[in-house]
C-alpha cells in the first residue's frame, strides 16, 4: 500500500501529548526515538531529505507500536501505520534477515509447521529446561540454554499436539448457535489451554464451535517486520476464508488481541489503495470479536459465572494495547473475572508490556526488557499471583518479564481463567 508520510508528518501540532506515554520514550529519553521525532523524520524522508541508512533503520525499528501516541493525540494521527509503512521500505531496502524470513516461510506453510512443531517437541529438551504450570493447564516454558541467545530468557514451548490437530474440525454442542474460532499460531502450538477454555465456555453455553481450521496466520509477525508481499498473501486469503465461514457462522471469535487487531483492524489499513479488498475486509471485520467481548456482548456467560462463586486466587488485569487501544477492549475481560476472581487492579494496566513485535525480541531485546521490567514493578505492588491478558504476545512477554525479576506470578489468559472456574466447585 502507498502511504503519504509528509501528509501525516505536517499534520503534528508538536503538542507533546505521545512522549508523556510513548513506550520508547521511556526507556530512551530522546526526541528522536519519540512520536513527534518519527514523524519529523518521516516528513523528512518523503521530501527526500533523509536516506534510509542503518542509522535511521535502527531509529523506526525502536517503535514498539503500542498505539499510546494514536490513543492521546488530540488529531488521531496513526504513527503505528506511518511506521509499519516506511519498514516495508527499510525490508525492500535492507532485506529481511534470514531467520525473519524462515520463521515467516513456516507461519505460511501451517502442514510443515505442524510437522516442526512435533518435532520441536520432541527435541525441545536438547535446548531447554522445560518448566510446566499445572495448575494454569498445558502452559509451558522453557529457559534457554542455547549459548547465541539469552540465557536468561523464559520463552513458550511447542505442546505435543496442536490445538487444532486435537479436535475434529466442527464441535457440535447441541446449540442452534455457531461460532467460528480463530485461534491463532501461539494459541494453536504453545498456550492451547486458551483454545481449550474457549471450548469449555462454549459447551457450558450450548454453542457450537467450527476450528476452522483452514485459517492462515494473521500475518502480524510480517506486517510489523515490512514484508508486506507476506501480509498480502495471508490478508486476501483469510478474508476470502472468514467471507465462507461467516454463511454458516454468526461471529468469528478470536482469543488473542494481536490476533484480533491485526484482521479486524489492520487489514482494512493494509488494504487502503485496494478499494475492492478493502471494503470485503470491512465487512468481515464486522463480525468479528475478541473472545470475552463476544461471551460478555452476546451470551449469558456472566450469569453463569455468577452462580460459580469465588476462587482464592486474586488477579490483576494487564490490558493489550491491541485490545483497549486498538478494539476498546477492556471492560469485558474484567466484569467476565469479576464473577469470581477478586480484581486488584494495578497502577497502569494501559501501560505496555513491551513485546514489540519479531524485531524487538530479536534484535533488540534489551529495550523489550526495560519495558517489561517497568511493567513488572507495577505488578509486585498489587501482591496477587495472576495477571490476566487476553494476548499471546503478552503473556509470552510478562512471563519472560516477571522471570527476570524474580517475582512469583504468572500471566494467564482471561479465557484460561474463566475455563478453571467452569472446572471446579468453588465455594458459593
Amino acid at each position: 500500500m502507498k502511504f503519504d508520510f509528509k501528509a501525516i508528518s505536517d499534520k503534528c501540532v508538536k503538542c507533546g501529548k505521545c512522549i508523556q506515554v510513548c513506550t520508547i520514550y521511556g526507556i530512551n529519553s530522546d526526541e528522536v526515538t519519540s512520536p513527534r521525532g518519527f514523524l519529523d523524520l518521516l516528513g523528512a524522508y518523503k521530501r527526500g531529505e533523509l536516506e534510509l541508512d542503518k542509522d535511521v533503520k535502527n531509529i523506526f525499528e525502536s517503535c514498539f507500536l503500542c498505539t499510546n501516541c494514536v490513543d492521546v493525540c488530540p488529531g488521531s494521527l496513526h504513527t503505528d501505520t506511518a511506521i509499519e509503512n516506511v519498514r516495508k521500505d527499510i525490508a525492500d531496502k535492507f532485506g529481511i534477515t534470514w531467520y525473519k524470513k524462515v520463521a515467516f516461510w513456516f507461519l505460511g506453510h501451517r502442514t510443515i509447521l505442524d510437522l516442526a512443531a512435533r518435532m520441536g517437541y520432541v527435541f525441545q529438551s536438547c535446548g531447554f529446561k522445560i518448566q510446566k504450570d499445572a495448575k494454569f493447564g498445558n502452559s509451558m516454558s522453557a529457559r534457554l540454554e542455547i549459548p547465541l541467545l539469552k540465557k536468561e530468557r523464559l520463552l513458550p514451548t511447542a505442546s505435543k499436539k496442536s490445538f487444532m490437530n486435537s479436535h475434529p474440525d466442527f464441535v457440535d454442542n447441541g446449540g442452534e448457535r455457531t461460532i467460528g474460532l480463530f485461534i491463532g499460531c501461539m494459541g494453536n502450538y504453545a498456550y492451547t489451554s486458551i483454545g481449550e477454555g474457549v471450548l469449555k465456555i462454549c459447551k457450558t453455553l450450548g454453542i457450537n464451535v467450527d476450528l476452522m481450521k483452514k485459517q492462515a496466520c494473521c500475518g502480524a509477525p510480517m506486517y510489523f517486520t515490512g514484508d508486506f508481499k507476506a501480509v498480502e498473501k495471508a490478508a486476501k486469503f483469510n478474508v476470502e476464508y472468514f467471507e465462507k465461514i461467516l454463511e454458516k457462522v454468526e461471529a468469528i471469535v478470536i482469543p488473542e488481541a494481536t490476533c484480533s487487531a491485526m484482521v479486524k483492524m489492520d487489514y482494512i489499513h493494509f488494504f487502503e489503495d485496494d478499494k475492492e479488498w478493502q471494503e470485503r475486509a470491512k465487512k468481515v471485520s464486522q463480525k468479528i470479536y475478541l473472545a470475552t467481548e463476544y461471551f460478555y456482548k452476546f451470551t449469558n456467560l456472566e450469569e453463569i459465572l455468577a452462580k460459580k462463586g469465588f476462587s482464592d486466587i486474586d488477579v490483576t488485569c494487564h490490558d493489550p494495547c491491541h485490545a483497549r487501544k486498538m478494539q476498546g477492549v477492556y471492560k469485558e475481560p474484567r466484569a467476565l473475572l469479576a464473577k469470581n476472581y477478586k480484581i486488584v487492579e494495578m497502577q497502569d494496566p494501559n501501560k505496555c508490556c513491551g513485546f514489540g513485535g519479531v524485531t524487538m525480541q530479536s534484535n533488540k531485546y534489551e529495550l523489550s526488557r526495560a519495558a517489561g521490567q517497568q511493567k513488572v514493578h507495577m505488578l509486585k505492588e498489587t501482591g496477587v499471583k495472576v495477571v490476566s491478558a487476553e494476548c499471546s504476545a503478552c503473556k509470552m512477554q510478562l512471563n519472560n518479564a516477571l522471570h527476570i525479576g524474580e517475582v512469583d506470578m504468572k500471566c494467564v489468559n482471561p479465557i484460561e481463567l474463566i475455563g478453571m472456574v467452569l472446572d471446579e466447585n468453588l465455594e458459593k
